[in-house]
Order: structure tokens, then sequence, then C-alpha cells
């Protein structure tokens, strides 16, 4: 059965307005949720459940439906796959390997002559181009044979792209600019409620439910940015460093990209307020800081006791405090059983002020390091070891202490998404200039320690990005049983994509996002 057949719920969507009562909008998207139950269970064929999975993520709505994605995915990959559509193997290759379900590469190989090329009747294909280039950027470490994919598709997806008709025309533009997997889910949902209604096996409950629960939760965003606006004012207000960036939406912004369900409403919270912290230490040390002053920061952070305010110059003795006070804040927001987790994160905390001092130490001197010296201790400086630990701070059940320690430890998929946040920051950072205290950039290291250009620099920079990408996929397979927390680690990688796109760096100059805040948070989806 095509899920498009499925049953609807009565009555016809009403035109959507702004003053539309979020009671309402909640019965409502309730009545469209036990549906969309009911079109998932009808799902009688493989391809059929593939392309409903992937139309729910499409849609940032699978989440609601976390059990029955599972458990279809699981009896899928437990069952052999005889087709020998490029499409539907591309899709059940990608969907599986998402969710940390193993599949060989060999699946392609069904499309490949004797000598491993592509057959030249796939070059013909559009659709099923589209799902093997989305499914090969989940390669791994060694897996050439996907490099290789990612390169044939690309080539013929181009070739044709003028001549495809919307929606495809669009879905292949935007995976060619950034493909799926590194694609924000809010921000293709934004795209894709708008093709929808164009895919031949579209139902419209399904829509509308989408459309709904992207409005009911921008309600709840907005109401979390407000109230972290006022946090932040309050903070900005009361610490008195004028040098620090005024970046609280972007702060939002990072913490949103990681998870952006209603369930972690206070997790996100929490992690927006711990990047909004890092950024103010980062200035400190980057921007106004001497290097005495500097050391005596890093002392006063090792030692975590309000005591150590004797050691430091009055503009920061305030910031200090605060800085103390936050954490305690966190730690009353939690459950008892919970309040462990804290400690985590200030322990992360020291690490990236230890790191920040180095680099201090560096810059002050004008020492140039040695380009993996720079890369090992910027990358810890690019902030993303601390929220990768932030980001379980505030969590349910997936934040055990198993995942924290991990998540500490700074390995794998955590370490992959710090050298992707570090290195995607300096390649954008080499094209607009330094602030005034910047450490050598690790392309400068680069250029230096090899003698190269610029562009070769950039070249292998973006070739290590590439290879973190691919730690990150395998993290996925290799620690199943944390693959929760991985999956949100990952989505810290992803964010970097979104936030340093085409080598800008939209997080310092925010301007560049502009556009994307408005419809993520402000502009309600139209019916």
């Amino acid at each position: 059965m095509a899920y498009s057949q499925g049953a609807t719920v009565p009555n016809t969507a009403p035109v959507f307005h702004p003053t539309m009562s979020e009671e309402w909008m909640t019965d409502r998207s309730n009545q469209l949720k036990e549906n969309v139950l009911v079109i998932l269970e009808a799902c009688s064929t493989t391809i059929d459940k593939l392309n409903l999975v992937d139309t729910l993520q499409h849609l940032s709505i699978d989440d609601h439906f976390d059990e029955q994605i599972v458990s279809i995915l699981r009896n899928i990959h437990a069952s052999e796959s005889n087709s020998s559509n490029l499409h539907e193997v591309a899709l059940r290759f990608r969907l599986l390997r998402q969710h940390g379900l193993w599949v060989s590469p060999d699946v392609f190989n069904k499309f490949k002559d004797e000598d491993g090329a592509f057959n030249v009747g796939i070059s013909n294909d559009p659709r099923g181009l589209l799902s093997l280039y989305n499914a090969s950027y989940l390669l791994t470490h060694g897996e050439t044979e996907l490099e290789e994919s990612i390169l044939f598709a690309r080539k013929h997806l181009e070739s044709m792209e003028s001549d495809l008709k919307p929606p495809l025309a669009e879905q292949v533009r935007r995976s060619l600019h950034l493909p799926l997997p590194k694609t924000l889910k809010r921000v293709e949902a934004l795209h894709y409620m708008s093709e929808y209604k164009y895919e031949p096996m579209h139902n419209s409950s399904i829509l509308e439910f989408a459309k709904l629960d992207f409005n009911l939760l921008q309600r709840l965003h907005l109401k979390e940015l407000k109230a972290l606006s006022r946090w932040w004012r309050d903070l900005y207000r009361e610490v008195g460093l004028t040098y620090s960036r005024d970046r609280v939406v972007e702060c939002y912004l990072w913490s949103y990209t990681a998870y952006c369900e209603k369930k972690y409403s206070r997790a996100r919270i929490i992690l927006a307020k711990i990047v909004a912290i890092i950024i103010m230490t980062d200035d400190t040390y980057d921007v106004r800081a001497s290097l005495m002053e500097c050391r005596q920061l890093n002392e006063a952070i090792q030692r975590w006791e309000e005591s150590a305010i004797s050691l430091l110059p009055e503009y920061l003795k305030n910031f200090y405090l605060k800085l103390i006070s936050t954490f305690k804040e966190f730690e009353d927001e939690l459950k008892p059983d919970e309040k462990y987790r804290v400690s985590f994160s200030i322990k992360a905390f020291k690490i990236l002020s230890i790191n920040y001092l180095q680099e201090a130490e560096w810059s002050h001197h004008n020492y140039k390091p040695r380009f993996n010296d720079q890369v090992e201790v910027s990358s810890i400086c690019s902030g993303a070891p601390l929220a990768c630990v932030g980001l379980f701070v505030g969590m349910g059940d997936t934040a055990t202490k198993e995942v924290l320690d991990w998540a500490l430890g700074c390995t794998d998929a955590v370490k992959a998404s710090a050298v992707v946040t570090r290195l995607m920051n300096d390649l954008a950072s080499f094209k607009r200039g330094k602030n005034k205290n910047d450490v050598a950039s690790s392309v400068e290291c680069y250029i230096s320690e090899h003698g190269v250009t610029g562009d070769v620099a950039i070249a292998k920079i973006g070739s290590m990005v590439e290879d973190a990408w691919k730690t990150t996929n395998h993290a996925r397979f290799e620690l199943a049983e944390l693959f929760p927390a991985v999956q949100l680690v990952a989505n810290v990688s992803i964010s970097m994509w979104f936030m340093y796109a085409n080598q800008k760096d939209s997080f310092t100059f925010s301007n560049g996002l502009d556009g994307t805040i408005r419809r993520l948070f402000l502009n309600p989806i139209r019916f």
C-alpha cells in the first residue's frame, strides 16, 4: 500500500493565521499525528516504508515517530534487499547508515560493470543519482568507492541540472551546494514543505501536520530566544565586558541546530548559555586581556572558587563571579540525580581555559606553532569540546555518566566536531583577516611549515574537514550503544557547514544568517 493512500483526518485545514490559538493548533496537530501513525502502520512494502521515513525526516517531524522508525529500519536492515532500483538501494543505504546500522558499499556493485565503473544506463536517472550522491556522503575512512560515487553522481547531476523540473531541480541544486547528510533538518524542512505537495506520493495530512508542528515549535523557540535575550542583557550589563561580541541569537541558533525538539527545551537553553559564556571568555583572552591578565584569569578558573577573585583585575571580577554563579544556576535547574553533570561541564571549561592561555602565550610572544600543535590546541579553543559536553547537561535519560565521560574525553566524534569547527572557522578567518591578538591560524601555520601557497593550504585543510566528517560517520557504527549521543554531536558538526558556508563566518558576521533566522524563528509557515 502506498503511503499517499492512507486515511485522512476529517475537516479541511483552515488558512493559517498568526493569532490562531495554540490550544487549537495542538489539538489539530495531535489528530494529524494519529493519522500519520495509521499511515506508517499501513505501509506494506519496503520502498513505501523507506520513502515515508525519508519524507518524515525531510519535513523534520520524524522525532514524533522515533520508536516506529527505529523498528521499521531495524527490520529492513535484518532483511535482504534484492532491489535493482538505484534510488531504492541508495535510500536504504542512507537511512540505515544515518541510524547507525551498517551497510556495505558493495550494495552499489550491481550498478557497475566488471571493471568497477558505473553502468552508463544510470547516468540518465536523476532521482537515482541524487539518492546515490546524498547516500555516499555517509562514507567512512577508506571507502574510496563512495568517493568515486560522489564524483560520478555530481558530474552527471551537474550536466542535467538545467533540464530538470521542480521539485527535483531544487533538490538537486541544494544537494550540490550542500549534501543532505550535512544539511540542518529545520532548514531542509523550510524548503521541503513548499515542495512536498508536488511529489507524486504526497499526503495532505502529513504536510498539514508538518506545518502545524513547525509553527508550534517556532512559538516555543521564540519564547526561549526572548528569555535568553533577557538573560544575556542582564549578564552583559552586570559583567560590563563591552568588547565582547553581542551574539545571543547566534548562541541560541547553535544550540537549536543541535536539538530543536520540544523535549529538549531545558537542554537547549543551558547549552545556549554555555556558548554565550564561551564567546565572552574567548573575547577576553583574544581581544582585551594582557598576557598577565590571561594567566590570572586561568588560575582563577582552575581554582573555581569565589575567593580566587582576588587574583583578577577589577574589570574581570564581576565576570568571574557571574561565571561561577551561572554554572551553579545550571545545577539548580537539574534534578538531584542529574546535578553531577554540571561538574563535567566545569571540567571541560577548565580545559578550554588552559588552551586559551596557551594560544595567548603564543600570540603575545609572536610565536607561530607547528601545524599539528596549532590544530590540537585551537580545536579545543573552538569551544566545540565544551559545547559537546554542555549538550548533555540539561538532557533527559540520554545523558548518562558513560555519555558524559565519552564527551569529556574528546575522542572520535567529539574531536572530529572540534576539528570541523576550528578548521572551517580558520578557512573563513583567513579570508577576512584576524582580530588583534589572534594566534596564527591553521592555514597560516600550514603555509609557513610547508612553504606552500594559500590555495594549497586551503585545499589541505578542506580535506582534513572531510576526514573529520568520515570519523563522525564511523562513530555511528563503532559506538552503537552511544548512538543518540553521537548523533547530537554530529549535529554540532553539521551546524558548521551552515555557520561557515562558502568559507564565510556567519557566526561573527551574522547578517548573512538574517533571512534564515527570520524564517526559523519569526515567520510562520503559511497553509
